[in-house]
């Protein structure tokens, strides 16, 4: 069975970048947020999880964040807008974003055979 709603939501990620070396950013995180508060909740339980490692104007900057810019990130998203959460922790950027999106949906497995060649693969032995 085709399931064919879409569903409106949020893609959100975190990001880290060393600064001295400009690398490329890395991926460590994402999320399928189905809604705004649950997408500002994501990036600040991770603030508050994170914060007593950080250095102290990192923890600052997360905490002004979760006091005061999460209100205006949530309206943002609410309005349709991308938005993005940095802290730098020593030479570090970690950076969350989150994006509207539209989720596209899957087909469903259930009550439907499975392509013939899936049983070719083995697991290896552990």
């Amino acid at each position: 069975m085709l399931n064919t709603e879409t569903r409106r939501g949020y893609w959100c990620e975190c990001w880290t970048q060393e600064l001295p070396e400009q690398k490329r950013p890395a991926l460590r995180a994402s999320f399928d947020a189905y809604s705004a508060p649950q997408a500002d909740r994501w990036v600040a339980v991770a603030l508050r999880t994170i914060s007593p490692a950080l250095d102290p104007a990192a923890s600052d900057e997360a905490w002004v964040w979760l006091y005061q810019g999460r209100i205006a990130t949530r309206q943002a998203l609410l309005r349709g807008q991308p938005c993005e959460v940095s802290v730098t922790h020593g030479s570090t950027t970690i950076t969350w974003t989150i994006r509207p999106v539209t989720f596209l949906p899957l087909a469903h497995r259930q009550g439907t055979e499975l392509p013939s060649c899936v049983y070719d693969f083995k697991p290896h032995p552990t």
